[in-house]
């Protein structure tokens, strides 16, 4: 059953809405959206007739254009920049939970190693590590002020 429902969600995914059904449904002529491809706020897929489809991503990026246009009064220009950031954030975001994944497979690798006892047939034996506290002293300088 999740097969199935994972393939349906991927066919619906490459499943377009035609140029003229996105614009009527966001009450937009077509020309802004051709326009917005030409400058390269959407990347629409193509047909094999060459037809602009318009995926569940793409619209969801249409929505974020449309309300920086419509409700903050963003240009072209400064809509492009948001969305290079937006994408960048999300790619640091992705970059820094596999960071993370990383140190704590390795904490837990180290802990578990730290738990183990030494193997007595070691090369050269072991010793666990001591901590020796250091305390600071008041440096010479600030003693003679």
């Amino acid at each position: 059953m999740a097969q199935r429902s994972s393939t349906t969600r991927k066919k619906k995914a490459r499943a377009g809405y035609m140029i003229s059904a996105v614009a009527e449904l966001y009450k937009l002529h077509p020309q802004t959206l051709r326009l917005y491809e030409r400058v390269g706020l959407l990347k629409p897929s193509r047909s094999q007739g060459n037809t602009r489809l318009y995926t569940d991503s793409d619209l969801e990026r249409l929505e974020v254009i449309l309300t920086l246009t419509r409700e903050m009064g963003v240009n072209l220009a400064g809509i492009e920049i948001i969305l290079n950031m937006r994408e960048m954030m999300s790619e640091m975001q992705r970059q820094m939970q596999t960071f993370a994944q990383f140190v704590q497979n390795e904490l837990a690798r180290g802990l578990r190693s730290a738990s183990e006892p030494a193997p007595r047939n070691a090369l050269v034996r072991l010793t666990p590590p001591k901590v020796i506290r250091v305390q600071k002293s008041e440096s010479p300088e600030k003693s003679k002020s």
